[in-house]
């Protein structure tokens, strides 16, 4: 069990202030941190500008003329990538975490602002400043729910550190980069993993309960790009569940929050590196966007063995179909109309002739384009105008969805 405050783990949690009630809110930490009308200007649910801040980040927005940036943001290079001895108990092999062991191993940083497992619930995140390489074992692994992470900044600053590596979610470093000139730190390196969707940890133990007849035994959940969703148990069995044959009927329609039914940044563009899956097929998924990524990278080494991304199928019908659900849903989750005898049929043919590699990843980042542009239009559409940035309006163009009148800055 982790206890985030054990030296012998190498990991600080101090305590942090209650947080300030909030309308579409993921409690990235700023609302709990000194200043918390900063959101204002930090919040990519406010008045987001991913333009000005992935030309101040990278030195250049997206450029839609550049194969793919329209989709996942501004990269100098797109790989395959796996550790050639995986990290036990980490997600996938465990990238992040052995470049977080790096940096710290090679004095590049002071501390990793990073999440751990709540000692009483091992799903549950809590926001941990790692001080030793060894402490980021703890650090492996999925976690899902509301995480504060930006609340330690200050903590951070005020115990001295000034470089700093911080590895988030895409809501947590938009907020990050909004406020990074003003924070005092004397360098930041950012890993991004990508999100698309999150909620409670006391709903995720509500979606464990229907996937297990004992949901307290499952020690790993993983949605893979091959259309399945993995689970482990502590016995070491392994159990494979199609997408579409899910309990997804049996959630309660704001089992998603709105926040992640209109985030516009499934691939965390603004970090230096990004780590995730979507684009792996069956390996891990790298962006490396900037220099300080290329450096995030070289920590590696021979440790990583990488090729180019793969990409197959065709994306348009699944994210027409999927546009037609988000259509009927009428404000809930995505209603599917398909019979129960042709899911197995269809879970057996996705991975095999639907979108997969690339391709797959471009499918998601363009059902979230259109499930932001749908959940505004109906929840919040005075909104529109400030939160869908340019790019998102291209995404969706080809599915026939057009910015109305008043819904373009």
């Amino acid at each position: 069990m982790v206890n985030p405050n054990d030296p012998a783990q190498h990991l600080w949690a101090p305590a942090i202030a209650t947080a300030e009630p909030r309308d579409l809110c993921t409690d990235c930490g700023i609302s709990r941190s000194s200043e918390p009308k900063r959101c204002g200007q930090a919040c990519q649910f406010i008045q987001p500008d991913y333009a000005r801040l992935e030309s101040l980040v990278h030195g250049r927005a997206r450029d839609a003329a550049r194969p793919d940036e329209i989709f996942f943001g501004p990269f100098r290079r797109m790989l395959r990538a796996s550790l050639r001895q995986p990290i036990p108990g980490a997600q996938w092999t465990g990238i992040a975490t052995r470049i977080g062991e790096r940096l710290l191993e090679t004095g590049a940083v002071e501390a990793v602002l990073t999440m751990a497992p709540d000692p009483d619930d091992n799903w549950k995140p809590v926001p941990v400043l790692v001080t030793s390489a060894a402490g980021m074992a703890q650090c492996r692994g999925m976690r899902m729910g509301y995480a504060p992470l930006l609340a330690l900044l200050e903590p951070a600053r005020a115990r001295g550190f000034t470089r700093l590596a911080v590895i988030g979610i895409p809501c947590q470093i938009y907020a990050l980069r909004a406020l990074e000139s003003s924070l005092g730190f004397e360098r930041i390196y950012v890993v991004g993993t990508p999100c698309s969707d999150n909620t409670t940890t006391a709903n995720f133990h509500r979606f464990l309960d229907l996937l297990a007849d004992d949901p307290n035994s499952i020690i790993y959940l993983e949605f893979r790009a091959d259309y399945h969703v993995e689970l482990r148990f502590r016995d070491g069995r392994i159990k494979e569940i199609p997408f579409l044959q899910l309990p997804i009927s049996k959630l309660p329609p704001d089992f998603f929050p709105m926040t992640c039914r209109t985030c516009v940044d499934y691939t965390n563009v603004l970090a230096d590196i990004t780590v995730g899956y979507m684009g792996g097929q069956g390996e891990q998924w790298l962006l490396v966007r900037n220099d300080r990524g290329e450096e995030l990278l070289g920590l590696l080494g021979d440790d990583v063995t990488t090729s180019e991304p793969g990409s197959a199928g065709k994306r348009a019908g699944p994210v027409k179909g999927f546009l037609k659900n988000v259509e009927r849903a009428a404000g809930g989750l995505p209603l599917r109309s398909m019979p129960n005898w042709l899911r197995p049929i269809v879970g057996w043919l996705m991975p095999r002739i639907g979108p997969r590699g690339l391709e797959f990843a471009r499918a998601r980042v363009e059902m979230k384009a259109v499930e932001t542009v749908l959940h505004l239009r109906r929840n919040y559409p005075r909104r529109m105008k400030n939160m869908v940035p340019a790019h998102i309006w291209e995404l969706v163009k080809p599915y026939g969805i057009e910015p109305k009148a008043g819904e373009q800055r």
